[in-house]
């Protein structure tokens, strides 16, 4: 039987991430990847069709975590990316008709429209609300804390990350970081008060990061340094003195395993050797309607609107994407990427492509007046899932945990366990390379405060 020292099991941004970091702290050891798909990439992969420039998946990431920094600069990327600062451009919400920026400061919600002068006074019940210690979903703990005038805002940052559901998501394992601000000082008006005074920049807005070709550049670069097994795809998983990875035709050791797989799938390869609290967890999937248009409406400068349930709005929002990323469609056209579908609205994905793109189109003339036809359409229909990090979902990490302990050599990270961003997956497939190379079990470490960019 073949052996190997370390294998990695999908190509993903997680699993390359962890290629790759484990390279770097584990030099000298043979590590393989192995991917059941014929290209490594998972859900990134970019769009490229007549001078117009989508993405398939995510659309970026931001600058702000030292994990995926490091990759830009360890690959030379940091060369060849783009950046959209969050300062430079804003996000809007669909409120009342129309749109409206979204505060991205404490001292804009003190005069944003989309509060009342009550519900602007309610968020400094924030500051005498006791901490609860009941599990809560995004919902029940944003209207305790702040009150429910701030939903619709909580809406949009939902919909803009998970395309999911705040009724549903989970606060504790969406927001940890958050949570744990709270229980700390009580309050998180206090907590983000006391962070900036110890020196944390609470206020300084990141940038998005792409590339000229795309996301999947940063996926080309990644793997074009690993050895990667492709078209593999791993049927069961046995511990011995070793790990057995089977597989139609043949099967391999190993003696450090990392499953860095989306949660579902981790969770069907694993199960058996120990029963989670739940066999599988909920997905969001959505459509992206890519636009062209020479009649430029009413769009105001930024990246984009997020519409809030209450607005009955067809699309979840829409980018800007040839205001963020110049170069992304031909001179003198502005390119709209619109999301449609996630958690609450899974039956629009079963339109034809032709009424997916004549109700955005409804959505943008009502929104900004754009009344032209496009002049470029195409439906994007990514088959992957956006994982939903629901009540369920700290249970199952307190597993994750406990799995990692139980079985030597075993590390799990991947798309859905720690958050859904590149940057929470790059974060976590660093973990475990650090894990790897000190010779011990996993640990969640401490969760980051993750500010919320809308």
């Amino acid at each position: 039987m073949e052996k190997r020292d370390i294998v990695v099991l999908g190509s993903g941004l997680s699993g390359l991430s962890a290629g790759h970091f484990i390279g770097e702290k584990c030099p000298g050891r043979d590590v393989l990847l192995i991917e059941k798909e014929g290209r490594p990439g998972g859900a990134i992969q970019s769009f490229s069709q007549d001078g117009y420039h989508a993405e398939w998946g995510p659309h970026g990431f931001l600058n702000n975590t030292p994990e995926s920094l490091k990759i830009l600069a360890d690959t030379g990327l940091d060369q060849e990316m783009m950046t959209a600062p969050l300062g430079d451009f804003r996000r809007f919400i669909c409120f009342k008709g129309g749109l409206e920026p979204l505060p991205q400061s404490p001292k804009m919600l003190l005069t944003t429209p989309l509060l009342s002068a009550a519900g602007k006074l309610r968020l400094l019940a924030d500051l005498w609300k006791k901490p609860k210690d009941a599990p809560q979903t995004i919902s029940d703990w944003a209207r305790y804390r702040f009150g429910s005038g701030v939903l619709p805002m909580v809406d949009v940052a939902v919909t803009g990350t998970f395309a999911g559901d705040p009724d549903r998501l989970s606060i504790d394992a969406v927001m940890p970081g958050v949570r744990q601000l709270e229980k700390e000082n009580g309050s998180v008006l206090r907590g983000l008060k006391n962070k900036k005074k110890m020196g944390g920049d609470v206020r300084k807005l990141p940038a998005m990061i792409n590339f000229p070709q795309g996301m999947e550049r940063l996926i080309e670069v990644l793997a074009e340094r690993q050895e990667i097994r492709r078209n593999t795809c791993i049927t069961k998983i046995k511990k011995n003195d070793f790990w057995e990875l089977k597989f139609e035709g043949g099967a391999l050791q190993c003696r450090t395993l990392v499953v860095a797989l989306p949660v579902n799938s981790s969770l069907q390869l694993l199960s058996h050797l120990s029963p989670p609290p739940v066999s599988s967890i909920p997905g969001a999937r959505i459509v992206n309607v890519v636009l062209g248009f020479s009649d430029m409406g009413q769009i105001p400068r930024g990246f984009g609107y997020l519409a809030p349930e209450k607005e009955k709005r067809f699309a979840m929002g829409a980018m800007f994407t040839s205001h963020m990323f110049p170069g992304r469609c031909p001179e003198g056209i502005v390119m709209i990427e619109a999301l449609v579908g996630g958690r609450r609205h899974p039956e629009r994905l079963d339109l034809s492509d032709d009424e997916l793109v004549n109700k955005v189109c409804e959505d943008l003339g009502a929104l900004m007046n754009i009344t032209g036809k496009p002049v470029f359409s195409r439906v994007l229909r990514p088959a992957s899932e956006i994982p939903q990090l629901e009540m369920d979902h700290p249970a199952l990490l307190t597993w994750r945990r406990d799995m990692e302990e139980s079985f030597e050599g075993l590390h799990i990270c991947g798309f859905g366990w720690d958050g859904i961003g590149m940057n929470d997956m790059i974060k976590s497939s660093a973990r475990a390379a650090s894990d790897i190379a000190a010779g011990k079990a996993g640990e969640a470490g401490q969760a980051p405060v993750k500010p919320v960019y809308f």
